[in-house]
């Protein structure tokens, strides 16, 4: 097997790091029940959390419609609300990061001919690991938002499984 350029090497390895600290962040918003928050999937615009007093009230109305608020946190306050927003927004926002911690040296190193050729089919496979995890993140918070209070358990699991899978993925690689 060819070895990496350093450069790579210690990107490679940060993505490493940044997968496993994801899987974390993942973790807390389960045990916290923050995963039902964020009621929308904005991939520009939620970047931006709400800033004002005005737009958490119209979040905090949004998650007030979901059934998770209806038949488990009726006693929210808007305190407690931001502090489940919190886990789910960081947990989305890592996972931006990421992409931009991919893409910008991924394009720059490519542009330097770092890589060798056979790597290309590596890279898809680990870009493609990480848009179903983000996929089926979307499909399993929508799970919860109709009917019940909580995300179908199987979403759940394939979403945790992608996450899995591309720590260990990106870890051969």
């Amino acid at each position: 097997m060819e070895k990496f350029n350093r450069s790579v090497l210690v990107w490679l390895w940060i993505g490493v790091a940044l997968v496993f600290v994801q899987i974390v962040i993942g973790g807390i918003t389960r045990l916290t029940g923050s995963g039902l928050s964020i009621t929308k999937w904005e991939i520009v615009t939620g970047t931006i959390p709400p800033m004002n007093d005005a737009q958490w009230e119209q979040e905090f109305e949004l998650y007030k419609s979901t059934p998770q608020y209806l038949k488990i946190n009726r006693d929210f306050e808007l305190r407690d609300f931001k502090f489940i927003y919190f886990w789910e927004y960081l947990h989305r926002l890592w996972a931006r990061m990421m992409g931009f911690i991919f893409i910008i040296p991924f394009l720059y190193f490519r542009r330097k001919k770092y890589f060798k050729p056979w790597i290309y089919k590596d890279f898809a496979i680990v870009i493609g690991i990480a848009s179903l995890a983000a996929i089926f993140g979307w499909i399993m918070v929508a799970s919860g938002l109709i009917n019940r209070p909580w995300v179908n358990a199987y979403k759940l699991s394939i979403h945790l499984l992608l996450g899995f899978s591309l720590f260990a993925y990106l870890l051969w690689t």
